[in-house]
């Protein structure tokens, strides 16, 4: 089982940056995907871009490409998600999760995540 904690949530505003980290325990950490999703008040979590587990492939959603980059860092198990040029609709709480199998295909389905941390409150204003 992978334990994961983000941290780098906050209030910006719209057009600024932030940088979320996940930080991640766990042996199979290196050997899984990692994803990013998000959850707005009133809606369903959404997935916002994942990364294989050697960092070579990575995917997103079509609203954050171009301004989100997900990186990780295999050494010092940790996730990141480089936010840039923020919107109001990028409002949710942000949530990491490593996938369940260590096969990985791009889903973008919770479902196919299998550990998750506990999320971190991004909140943009117009």
């Amino acid at each position: 089982q992978v334990q994961l904690v983000e941290s780098g949530g906050g209030l910006v505003q719209a057009g600024g940056s932030l940088r979320l980290s996940c930080a991640a325990s766990g042996r199979t950490f290196s050997n899984l995907a990692v994803g990013w999703f998000r959850q707005a008040p009133g809606k369903e979590r959404e997935f916002v871009a994942a990364l294989s587990w050697n960092g070579g492939t990575t995917y997103y959603t079509d609203s954050v490409k171009g301004r989100f980059t997900i990186s990780r860092d295999n050494a010092k198990n940790t996730v990141y998600l480089q936010m840039n040029s923020l919107k109001p609709e990028d409002t949710a709480v942000y949530y990491c999760a490593a996938a369940k199998f260590l096969i990985y295909s791009g889903s973008s389905s919770p479902a196919d995540f299998g550990s998750w941390g506990q999320g971190t409150q991004v909140t943009v204003s117009s």
